[in-house]
């Protein structure tokens, strides 16, 4: 991988302020963030992402939010992902007047800071070089909402050795490990909630 693409794509690991360009086309008339989109009456700590029965290599990533300390579950924490299609695309709809990522979901944490999200691997484009990524942003009660690292997949060819080398010297913990059980991919994402990433 050239040495100005592996730069990009650091820059897009490491930047917690990092929008999706398509996102960014989706939301451009207004100034709403997405991630309230959510009824919170309605949210509990496992969320199924919109079409996850037709798709083939179904996903579900599942973990722990704990508290700075690192020991603390973390209850009533909301966990919102979007991600492309199995092409790699980002589906926009529209309801009403706004438009936003058809993939998308919510979750809030349980009393022990348990959360789990029914969704699919992400594809990418065949004439693209981007990785395979799934966008989380994270808000702890009382706390303003704040973008966590692009989560990437291991299995990524994309996803060179430079790029694991820097992320790991840096602290970054970003990259899916999937396992599959019956007939299903399962990641185990853990989180800490982060006092200085709140603050970007």
């Amino acid at each position: 991988m050239r040495p100005f693409i592996v730069l990009f794509y650091i820059g897009l690991i490491l930047s917690s302020t990092t929008k999706i360009s398509a996102q960014e086309i989706a939301f451009k008339s207004s100034t709403k963030n997405p991630f309230y989109d959510y009824s919170e009456s309605v949210l509990s700590n496992v969320a199924t992402i919109p079409d996850y029965n037709s798709k083939l290599e179904k996903l579900k990533i599942t973990g722990t939010i704990y508290q700075s300390d690192g020991v603390t579950p973390a209850k009533d924490v909301i966990l919102y992902i979007e991600q492309p299609n199995e092409d790699g695309s980002y589906e926009i709809v529209k309801t009403g007047s706004k438009r936003h990522v058809q993939h998308r979901a919510w979750v809030k944490t349980n009393k022990n800071g348990e959360y789990t999200f029914f969704t699919f691997v992400p594809g990418k484009r065949l004439s693209s070089r981007k990785l395979k990524h799934i966008h989380p942003i994270i808000k702890a009660p009382n706390e303003k909402e704040y973008d966590l690292p692009v989560y990437l997949f291991d299995d990524d060819p994309k996803l060179s050795k430079i790029c694991r080398k820097r992320m790991k010297k840096q602290g970054v913990d970003c990259i899916l490990t999937l396992e599959k059980e019956n007939d299903i991919l399962v990641a185990k994402k853990d989180i800490i909630l982060n006092q200085k990433e709140k603050n970007i």
